[in-house]
């Protein structure tokens, strides 16, 4: 890659001074096509799959999550052909692009979103979902859907967005690159997928003894909670820093997304230590605890029990996450409506489950989960910084501060 020298203003930046500026509604065949005005169905195979701003995942792919079809006789004309790239158009998702493949199936794209096709000797498809996932273009959306009530941007406005348009061949070399980022991501993506299915199964089979690991053998025993832990209570313990429990963690406050919402008088907090597991009284039943690494005070609303000798903590933070064991706080919680249960340590202790009789049998299980999460955490790190490298080249190769070598 080579630094440009010659350049000329294109908005707040520098573009290279051979690069055109074009409308993206003056490179497109398709030029602002609203989608088709009709409600999702529950999906059939005898259906068209309907594409709504819901099924665009935050990476600009087609998730197919939650499926879902449409039933409308006028739906021809509004299924995505290659090179189509759709926009949304309204709402927190205002500037999403998604843009077809093939390999996703036919799609009827649907009302919030708007189509554009591209003029591809001009503009090729490739590079304009990838130039929208710049901070310039983030920029222009951010100053364009900012109007009273819920931010949108119509199909004039988006056909107005002004593109910095490299001759052809540079504008293939730079998908080629970008592309490698994305078969590496892409193929990242499905390690961590199969990586955390791996990781359910030993969820399922582990913590419920269908399967036993080597140099254990013993029957596992019917037992309460009670059994296993104790209450810690300990509150005015005003000094210690102040904690709240995700569902992935036991982390500062000040280190949340979330508002603080605290009291200033700490002084009924509860005091956490390193080994405890703190839970929601009222969320218990959601799976809504973890295990703590940190000593600090957490909300009065939170439950902190402490392992006995014969329990290990690490065991049961895996187990509290299972689909029996919130079903069966759900059942052991006091209250008339899901809003209003109650999971109090009280509550808590009558619950049971069967669980080894050994704490070595509890911590060798523990040990196999967290191999397996570590597994699929030191992916999902690889997977941040492909992204990151990702991010950073678009940023340069997309505005022109560096340049690809190619024979134009």
């Amino acid at each position: 890659m080579a630094k440009t020298k010659n350049t000329k203003a294109f908005y707040n930046t520098e573009i290279p001074s051979d690069w055109k500026i074009c409308k993206l509604g003056d490179c497109c065949l398709a030029k602002g096509e609203y989608g088709i005005n009709a409600p999702a169905v529950e999906f059939s195979d005898d259906l068209p799959t309907y594409l709504r701003i819901t099924d665009i995942d935050d990476n600009g792919n087609y998730s197919t999550d939650k499926k879902v079809s449409v039933d409308d006789l006028n739906y021809k004309q509004f299924v995505l052909k290659d090179g189509d790239i759709v926009f949304a158009r309204t709402g927190a998702t205002v500037g999403k692009t998604y843009l077809y493949k093939p390999t996703d199936g036919m799609l009827v794209f649907a009302g919030f979103l708007i189509r554009f096709r591209t003029e591809e000797k001009l503009l090729i498809p490739q590079h304009l979902k990838y130039f929208t996932e710049v901070k310039f273009y983030w920029d222009w959306v951010k100053t364009v859907s900012m109007r009273s009530g819920q931010p949108g941007i119509n199909a004039e406005e988006y056909a107005s967005l002004k593109i910095p348009l490299p001759p052809l061949p540079e504008q293939k070399a730079i998908v080629r690159v970008l592309s490698t980022w994305d078969t590496a991501i892409h193929k990242t993506q499905q390690l961590i997928s199969q990586k955390e299915l791996r990781k359910k199964w030993l969820m399922q089979n582990l913590l419920t003894g269908k399967m036993k690991l080597k140099g254990f053998g013993g029957e596992w025993k019917e037992t309460y909670l009670g059994e296993m832990f104790t209450e810690r209570n300990e509150t005015k313990c005003v000094d210690l820093p102040l904690l709240s429990i995700g569902q992935n963690g036991v982390y500062p406050q000040d280190e949340s997304d979330k508002k603080d919402t605290s009291n200033k008088d700490k002084s009924k907090y509860k005091r956490i230590c390193p080994g405890d597991i703190g839970y929601n009284t009222m969320r218990m039943w959601q799976g809504r605890s973890a295990l703590s690494q940190l000593e600090g005070i957490v909300s009065p609303a939170y439950t902190v029990v402490i392992p006995k000798k014969n329990a290990d903590s690490v065991f049961f933070s895996y187990l509290f996450k299972t689909s029996k064991m919130t079903n069966l706080f759900w059942r052991n919680s006091q209250g008339l409506v899901d809003d209003t249960l109650n999971c109090k340590f009280k509550d808590f202790c009558i619950v049971k489950t069967i669980l080894p009789q050994t704490k070595q049998e509890q911590t060798v299980i523990a040990q196999v989960l967290q191999s397996a999460d570590n597994e699929v955490n030191l992916l999902k790190a690889k997977a941040e910084k492909l992204r990151k490298q990702k991010k950073g080249l678009m940023q340069q190769l997309l505005t022109g501060k560096k340049r690809l070598k190619v024979e134009l």
